[in-house]
């Protein structure tokens, strides 16, 4: 995102904001919710441009205050603006603070470059040890290697034939690269249309096509219009800046936006060989593979001719995807009809689908069949019937969504249909149906942040409750901040890869290296038998095996570990690995499957409250049903990272690693060395996203790691690809819900029995303790006075499942949510009233029978309610409802409990270690991990307030199992607190300390003190314990008091959806949190929207696919969608 904003300021100094939005479009980012980029991006905009200028007379981002405090060294400008209450404050950032941007002071473009570009080209040929890489410069020549060489492709943005060379092991011997030929580049006007070349880029396309139809007639430039249409989604600024024309129809994709479009245009393709020149239509027989219009081999296309619209043309270009840009579309259509002229009478029709077939689909008899018809209803249901006939999809299609496909080909179909009514001047404005082709747009984003002021007596320079930057905030914003592959290597380091099962479930019959140790670069091969400790690993009494011995339980789970000199050898390596199978018994992959074989982890946990059957019996209605949830991929940015160096004496070893949970992976490191824990350091510097993903995992494949260089005796650094990454270390746990629940017509509930069930994989990994939180906070706010509810963990033939941000409670909440919902309708109550008639109130018990205070709760609630204008809106959108049939909004809003504590008493120690050097500053070390969530920034507000010195004296380095031993996991929003008590601990013992040395000399400076304590051999260093929070459940029992407090929150949504083809936008959500008082409000109100934005993902886009034999289909962001900027 950094890198598209510079580029895009490189072009426009003053960018406007569509401008801004555009080059963000198709970027990802998983921890921020997106709004704080944006806020930054939106400082560079044209301010006449500007959103908020014109709402409010100021900038886009709010800033109007003059407190300051001392930060690294300079005063930092206090970023919070008061709001009309002296307690609240909004805006966390002022722009006036930042530095203009100066178009002088960039670097200026390479002038070799720009030689290179003016210079006489030549020919190049690059010689691989398996590849050519051609790149001619003229024509001629490149129809003669196309003549020698057929089969070799033409890449110029290698974006469809890179990504089947890297991800699907297609090999081509020969490439020929034709970008540097002008002839391929030309873009000619005509009278019948625009020629383009075929390697111009697709961001020429849409340049060469905009300025077009703003010089031309409306109905000449309908095609013009479509394309660009189409477009503005394919991709983002990077792929089209890249992508080309030909290319693009070359590839034949099914999943190509602009092909059903070209050729629903008429679209003329020029081509070329040794043989002579030819023109052919883009038509069914191209797309088929046969007739006259096919490619041959040695033909290279030129350029395409895209035609002007002829009068009485009417065309439309329809897509649906996951997501709005950067996804390829689920299904796409290009349709184009003419008529007699004067009447509705079909002359001419053509309707292409994508993604419906192996490439672009003609509806050829459908169009052939509807030629003189009448464009009326009768023509639409016939025309629906001829395409569900003609359009087949078989049930076992690549990609599924069988159902939902056939259903996207008639909705385009019927909007098609509309349009062209509505051009006809035959759509009544007051008929209901023209809601159908009502566009869902982005909109303009807006929002507003509101948080605690802190104290008026509060010194200026005490900077806890303030919003301050986070610490590595600059330094990843411009690339300088280290993470575990960015360290250097050291001489001799290998890297590793993993080889992992095919099958599901099959015994391992044999495993041959010989060709991959006999490729150059490959040092050694590990298996179980090279693990000189255990290679069962426990966690939390589970044992999980490091690699495979004898048989394998899914695909993905690893057998061994290829070691060679660069990350390339050892992929090409560990493809020669030859593994014979022999498959076991039938496995089993679905929660359902595993209830059907009673195949379950122990424990199974249970809650009773109340006399349930006494409350079904009194009950005025009782409604049974179920509902699942699928998983969730973390998607963090830096996927699983590790480095081992051996030290070289006394086993000792060195771990660099990503990693939440340091103290876990030393444990499993040294038990798999068979060495004891402290010849084992982990460092952990920072993690680039983690989300309870790098709690587990990280653990175990930092042990093979450890292992490989054991073996080795060299360092070994192990960086997983984003599809192995994908494959290996599971996700968010599906849940099956099944539920059955008793209620009184005013919608009070009265009776709940549900159970929980969540897919765990080959191993239990958390999955019971996720089971275990669920459970703990399935009332997510709601008062049920009677209650059973018990949870599972289901066996299953896939990649273990593990820790994911909520642990459990979003499906959980997800169940009671779906139950609430029914019980609106049952009952005919508004849903807000059933929610809210059930919420906690005042200081009461909750299911476990933990005291709860749940007068912030109800706090929240009726704050969310009058910010949302929760009743007015609902009126709004009842009226809207009414008014439009094919599009509706939907307005809800939902409460949050969330607990802050353990379910053992162990899980909230936590320990520190502060010293103090003669030079004033202070080095902190402690046991949380900063992933992004600003611990460490915490930490230092934390510590510059006990110590009452400028938070630029203070510094946290890293976490490292040498300076603070036996920490817990950073995880469950546990790690401010916990260890932020720790250094609180630490930093009053040495206040105490230097007590008597202040007194001495009261008007000393802080450094003064120091060295004062230093002459009199004080210790400037201390340690601070926090022992937790003393709280645990009863498993027993079924009850306890885990939750040292709660976290309330309730969350108010508008959404529109799509009613003929599932496409929605969340239109607005006004979140109400109680987290006390906030460390950092702009990190805290970060977290909260990137927690929103990830939910968001959750329950509408994300999905996790799987073949019938248990392989993850979904491995990049390719095939997986995880929530964009738009």
């Amino acid at each position: 995102m950094v890198m598209s904003m510079y580029s895009l300021l490189r072009n426009h100094p003053e960018p406007t904001m569509e401008l801004i939005h555009e080059a963000l479009g198709g970027n990802l980012c998983r921890c921020t919710g997106y709004r704080p980029i944006m806020d930054g991006c939106l400082t560079f905009c044209n301010k006449k441009d500007c959103c908020q200028l014109k709402k409010n007379q100021n900038s886009c981002v709010n800033g109007n205050i003059n407190d300051a405090n001392e930060v690294n060294g300079q005063e930092e400008t206090n970023n919070s603006v008061p709001s009309a209450s002296s307690d609240m404050c909004t805006g966390l950032f002022k722009e006036e603070n930042f530095a203009p941007l100066d178009p002088t002071q960039e670097l200026i473009f390479p002038p070799a470059l720009i030689l290179m570009d003016n210079e006489h080209k030549t020919s190049l040929k690059f010689q691989g040890e398996r590849i050519t890489w051609f790149s001619p410069t003229s024509l001629q020549e490149l129809l003669q290697l196309k003549d020698t060489y057929p089969k070799a492709p033409l890449v110029v943005g290698n974006t469809a034939v890179g990504p089947e060379m890297k991800f699907r092991g297609v090999f081509h011997p020969v490439i020929i690269f034709p970008g540097r030929i002008a002839d391929l580049h030309v873009v000619t006007k005509e009278e019948s249309g625009i020629t383009v070349g075929a390697a111009c880029s697709l961001t020429t396309l849409r340049a060469t096509l905009a300025e077009a139809v703003s010089a031309i007639s409306e109905e000449k430039n309908t095609l013009f219009r479509a394309l660009l249409q189409q477009l503005s989604t394919l991709g983002g600024a990077q792929i089209r800046n890249t992508a080309s024309l030909g290319g693009n129809i070359i590839s034949r994709a099914t999943t190509s936006d602009l092909n059903p479009v070209l050729a629903a245009g008429g679209c003329i393709l020029n081509l070329a060989s040794t043989d002579g020149t030819r023109q052919v239509s883009l038509d069914d027989s191209f797309f088929s593979a046969s007739g006259c219009s096919f490619l041959k081999a040695e033909e290279v296309l030129i350029s395409v001719h895209i035609p002007y619209s002829k009068k009485g043309d009417h065309l439309s270009a329809l897509r649906q995807a996951q997501r709005r840009e950067n996804a390829l579309p689920i299904v796409t259509a290009g349709m184009k009809v003419r008529f007699e002229e004067g009447i509705d009478i079909i002359k001419d029709i053509c309707i292409f689908y994508g993604g419906v077939g192996a490439s672009t689909v003609c509806a050829k008899a459908t169009s052939k069949a509807l030629i003189g018809k009448h464009w009326n209803e009768g023509m639409l249901g016939e025309a629906c019937r001829l395409i569900l006939d003609e359009v087949s999809l078989p049930p076992s299609a690549p990609g599924g969504m069988v159902e939902y496909k056939r259903t996207l080909t008639i909705s385009f179909f019927f909007k098609f249909y509309l349009e062209v009514l509505q051009a006809l001047n035959q759509l009544d404005p007051s008929n209901p149906d023209i809601s159908a082709i009502k566009q869902l747009k982005s909109s303009t984003v807006e929002h507003t942040q509101t948080y605690q002021n802190v104290p008026e007596d509060q010194p200026s320079q005490d900077p806890v409750g303030r919003p301050l930057v986070h610490r590595s905030g600059i330094k990843q914003a411009t690339g300088e901040a280290v993470y575990t592959d960015d360290m250097p290597c050291v001489d001799g380091e290998l890297f590793v890869r993993f080889v992992t099962s095919s099958r599901a479930h099959a015994k391992i019959i044999s495993m041959d290296f010989s060709e991959a140790l006999a490729l150059p670069g490959v040092a050694t091969v590990v298996t179980a038998d090279d693990v000189p400790g255990t290679n069962e690993c426990s966690h939390q009494g589970v044992s999980t095996p490091l690699l495979a011995q004898g048989k394998v339980f899914c695909v993905g789970q690893i057998i061994c570990a290829v070691l060679a000199d660069t990350p390339e050898q050892a992929k090409k390596a560990s493809a020669k690995v030859k593994i014979v199978y022999e498959d076991l018994e039938s496995a089993i992959f679905t929660i359902e499957e595993a209830i059907n074989h009673n195949s379950f982890y122990k424990p199974q946990r249970r809650v009773e409250v109340g006399n349930l059957e006494e409350a079904f019996q009194t009950a005025d209605q009782v409604h049974e049903g179920e509902v699942h949830i699928s998983g969730q991929e973390h998607f963090y940015m830096e996927t699983q990272s590790i480095r081992v160096v051996p030290k070289g004496e006394d086993g000792e070893m060195n771990v660099y690693l990503a990693s939440q949970d340091p103290t876990s992976t030393q444990g499993l490191v040294a038990a798999a060395l068979k060495v004891p824990s402290n010849r084992v350091v982990c460092h952990v510097k920072r993690i680039g996203g983690g989300f309870g993903g790098k709690a587990t995992k990280t653990g175990y494949l930092a042990a093979i790691t450890a292992v490989a260089a054991n073996k080795t005796k060299r360092a070994v650094r192990c960086v997983l690809e984003r599809g192995d990454d994908m494959l290996i270390t599971g996700g968010r746990h599906p849940f099956l819900g099944k539920y059955k629940v008793g209620f009184m017509n005013d919608g009070r509930v009265t009776a709940v029995d549900v159970s929980y069930y969540n897919n765990a994989g080959y191993t239990s990994d958390d999955s019971v303790l996720v089971v275990e939180v669920g459970l703990m906070n399935m009332d997510s706010g709601y008062k049920i006075p009677n209650l059973r509810c018990k949870g599972v963990a289901c066996k299953t033939n896939l990649p273990s499942n593990t820790a994911f941000r909520g642990f459990g409670y979003p499906q959980a909440g997800f169940v009671t949510e779906t139950w609430m919902s029914e019980i609106a309708i049952k009952t005919g109550l508004p849903a807000e009233k059933v929610r809210e008639i059930n919420l906690h109130r005042g200081i009461g018990q909750t299911h476990l029978k933990q005291e709860i205070d749940a007068r912030t709760l109800i706090m929240c609630w009726n704050e969310c309610m009058e910010k949302s204008s929760y009743h007015n809106r609902r009126l709004a959108i009842e009226e809207y409802n009414k008014k439009n049939y094919w599009k509706k909004k939907g307005l809800a809003i939902i409460p949050m409990k969330f607990p802050i504590g353990s379910a053992a008493k162990f899980f909230g120690q936590a320990a520190a270690l502060v010293h103090i050097y003669l030079d004033g500053s202070v080095l902190i070390s402690h046991g949380g991990v900063e992933m992004g969530q600003g611990v460490h920034t915490k930490i230092m507000q934390i510590a510059s307030r006990e110590l009452e010195i400028p938070i630029s004296e203070v510094h946290v380095c890293e976490t490292s199992t040498g300076s603070v031993p036996n920490t817990v996991v950073s995880g469950g929003s546990l790690g401010t607190d916990v260890n932020g008590m720790a250094v609180k601990v630490a930093c009053q013992t040495l206040m105490k300390r230097l007590e008597p040395i202040k007194e001495a000399n009261p008007k000393g400076s802080w450094k003064d003190w120091v060295n004062d304590a230093f002459v009199q051999s004080i210790s400037l260093s201390a340690t601070g314990y926090f022992r937790g929070f003393g709280r645990e459940m009863d498993w027993d029992k079924g009850e306890g008091d885990p939750a040292h407090y709660f976290v309330f929150g309730v969350a108010c949504s508008e959404v529109e959806i799509d009613c003929l083809t599932g496409d929605h936008k969340n239109l607005r959500t006004d979140i109400v949190m109680d987290v006390g008082c906030s460390i950092n409000p702009a990190v805290d109100i970060g977290q909260i929207e990137g927690a929103f934005v990830q939910g968001l993902g959750l329950f509408t886009i994300e999905e996790l696919k799987f073949s019938p034999q248990g392989v993850l289909y979904t491995r990049g962001p390719a095939q997986y969608k995880n929530s964009g900027s738009v």
